[in-house]
């Protein structure tokens, strides 16, 4: 996540309960279900008449309607400006993609999220006004590589592009060693923010905690120096 992207979720309202998601492939309908199951209220869109009888069927969604969001006039009628927030999960087809987020924009509606499918389409995206992207190919993408190659990383969170805040497990080398003895500031260039202890997390623990192997840490540093813990 980069400052922009920060930016743009601290600007999100946080008592907004409504969301209108465009597109009913199976991201726009992932993101509509765990919504409408958080217990938000969602008008799902698609230009496919099928799908939008799939969203009223099978409920996941408050409401559902067949639109061509590709026309600005649909987007004032169907009162998609009284939405604080709407996803544009349409991905696949880049000029309907980004006409639509074109129109949203220009239709005043606040916060528009778009998935992009391309390095291309994501530029695209947010030269014609799109608040945030999501890339989710890529995401999984380089998710999936880092999980393989670093089995021992349990969840990560990128600050920015170099650096990170990661769960792992700790070494075998540095099982029985002290934080301090460790010296994991200066030799590794890392910060311990919390240690596993009887199921729940020490955080900020101190220099004289000792570490036990299999056991899981929570440290923030580059990537590169968390590569090095590799075992």
């Amino acid at each position: 996540m980069n400052l922009s992207s920060l930016n743009f979720f601290r600007n999100l309202r946080s008592d907004n309960k409504q969301f209108a998601v465009i597109g009913l492939g199976r991201f726009g309908r992932a993101v509509c279900d765990t919504l409408h199951g958080l217990g938000y209220e969602v008008l799902a869109i698609d230009v496919d008449e099928k799908k939008v009888t799939q969203a009223v069927s099978e409920q996941f969604a408050a409401h559902a309607l067949q639109l061509d969001t590709t026309e600005p006039a649909a987007i004032q009628q169907a009162g998609m400006t009284d939405f604080d927030t709407v996803i544009v999960a349409i991905g696949n087809f880049l000029s309907e993609s980004i006409i639509t987020t074109l129109n949203l924009k220009e239709a005043g509606v606040k916060h528009v999220v778009a998935k992009a499918s391309s390095e291309i389409h994501m530029k695209m995206l947010k030269k014609v006004g799109a608040d945030h992207v999501v890339f989710p190919e890529r995401e999984m993408g380089c998710a999936l590589a880092r999980t393989i190659t670093t089995p021992s990383i349990l969840d990560r969170f990128e600050l920015d592009p170099e650096h990170s805040i990661v769960e792992t497990i700790v070494p075998p080398n540095f099982h029985g060693k002290t934080i301090g003895e460790l010296e994991l500031r200066n030799r590794y260039g890392l910060n311990v923010l919390a240690v596993s202890q009887d199921e729940k997390f020490e955080i900020n623990p101190p220099a004289n905690r000792r570490l036990l192997g299999g056991t899981v840490m929570v440290v923030i540093g580059s990537n590169k120096s968390i590569d090095r813990l590799r075992p």
